[in-house]
């Protein structure tokens, strides 16, 4: 399957771009998605797809995950724009782990959120390591009133600077086309199922969290200010500002500046075009003991443009 990238056209009309920039606008397609769902009474069926992103893999997936009649929509904008009430055929769910869990801001959106639809699914994105990250997600979102049918993986780049070269992440072959066929099957059959986890990966990730000092009942939720520092390098192109999807960066007269709670979803330091946010050096923190593998290597998945990012995490 051929994977098509995040191109403009000549003379395409304001609306058409939204709609393939993955913006909450009804109809808002990826590029080659499968055709439109059709009931059995023959009416098209409507698909909701909530989805957060740092660095694009979730919104790609997303956009792969969407028909002619899907509504993509960005978590933090819901969250800015104080939506929580949704109905739909069929209502699922895209984001990125963060040591196996749901981002901080993704918790607190289905703990608010009334999801109603026939059917619901969600796909969670990593780099490498899942572990029970599916039945967390079941046990946190049953919590919170909302029950998922289907719950899968799919594995992409990752883009966790402390542990991994981004240089070498982008060459390996982690298979992707193959993930989406399977999870688009199972969803467009509407398969009922959760990917299981055994006792081992729910002691690994125990072990994790007790490692980095998390609360699992929160995640991550850091401080940016502690976490990361903008050196000499900006250019004070307010990218940050933008990508954020907290709002922590402020361009000031003073340069960027930074400082609010944190899902440590790495927007910033990917996106900056210049390199110029780094992390704190921190060698009694757990997670940065070691700095980065490399620093002078980021991503952003390659499909997705920074446009795209910009007008789904914008505060």
């Amino acid at each position: 399957m051929m994977e098509a990238k995040d191109n403009g056209k000549k003379g395409i009309s304001r609306r058409d771009a939204l709609k393939k920039m993955g913006l909450f606008i009804t109809g808002a397609a990826a590029f080659g998605a499968h055709a439109a769902l059709t009931s059995c009474d023959g009416r098209k069926k409507k698909r909701i797809i909530f989805y957060f992103t740092a660095t694009g893999n979730s919104l790609y997936l997303a956009r792969q995950l969407a028909d002619n009649d899907t509504e993509l929509l960005s978590i933090p904008q819901m969250m800015k724009l104080d939506r929580h009430d949704f109905e739909a055929d069929e209502i699922g769910i895209v984001y990125p782990i963060y040591g196996h869990m749901p981002p901080n801001m993704v918790r607190n959106f289905i703990r608010l959120a009334r999801l109603t639809a026939a059917y619901k699914f969600a796909v969670l994105t990593y780099g490498m390591l899942d572990f029970n990250a599916a039945e967390l997600w079941d046990g946190i979102s049953q919590k919170n009133g909302t029950k998922f049918d289907y719950i899968n993986t799919v594995m992409m780049v990752d883009n966790w600077l402390p542990n991994f070269d981004m240089a070498e992440q982008i060459k390996m072959n982690k298979h992707i086309p193959e993930q989406l066929e399977k999870v688009k099957s199972d969803i467009g059959r509407q398969r009922h199922w959760v990917k299981p986890a055994n006792e081992q990966a729910r002691r690994a990730h125990d072990g994790f969290v007790s490692f980095a000092r998390l609360d699992p009942e929160v995640g991550f939720l850091m401080r940016s200010e502690k976490y990361f520092r903008i050196t000499d390098a900006c250019v004070d192109c307010a990218i940050c500002t933008e990508v954020c999807p907290r709002g922590n960066y402020e361009l000031t007269s003073a340069g960027v500046k930074t400082e609010g709670d944190c899902d440590f979803c790495f927007a910033c330091i990917h996106n900056c075009p210049q390199k110029a946010i780094q992390f704190v050096n921190l060698p009694g923190d757990p997670l940065l003991a070691h700095g980065e593998v490399n620093p002078k290597a980021r991503y952003r998945n390659e499909h997705v443009s920074l446009w795209s990012i910009k007008n789904a995490n914008r505060q």
